[in-house]
């Protein structure tokens, strides 16, 4: 069974920075996504990244403040974002899919973590 473990979130100030890590079991077989949900809302599509790190596909709200890059030696996806908005406040989920293209739905990602909390405030 396929383990992914996010860590990296927290409270940070408006126009700050965090990264996100997501630590896949396994061997990196996978593409991988980033999606979030704001408390009322649904959950939503962040970033993607294929299984060879290209291409990458964002969602046009974070365009150009986040990155998606991946490290298969360490199994491990990362979400850099950069000049953080109170509007990106959400629970952060990385997800697994087990094919080599990327993809920026939700519901053809097979395996899914727990969630880390990212809080901007202004």
């Amino acid at each position: 069974q396929v383990q992914l473990v996010e860590s990296g979130g927290g409270l940070v100030q408006a126009g700050g920075s965090l990264r996100l890590s997501c630590a896949v079991s396994g061997r990196s077989r996978y593409s991988m996504g980033w999606f979030r949900q704001a408390p009322g809302k649904e959950r939503e599509f962040v970033a993607a990244i294929s299984l060879s790190g290209g291409p990458t596909y964002y969602a046009d709200s974070v365009k150009g403040r986040f990155t998606i890059s991946r490290d298969n030696a360490k199994d491990t996806v990362y979400l850099q974002m950069n000049s953080l908005k109170p509007e990106d406040t959400a629970v952060y989920y990385c997800a697994a899919r087990s094919a080599w293209a990327a993809t920026t739905r939700a519901d053809e990602y097979d395996y899914w973590g727990q969630g880390t909390q990212v809080t901007v405030s202004s």
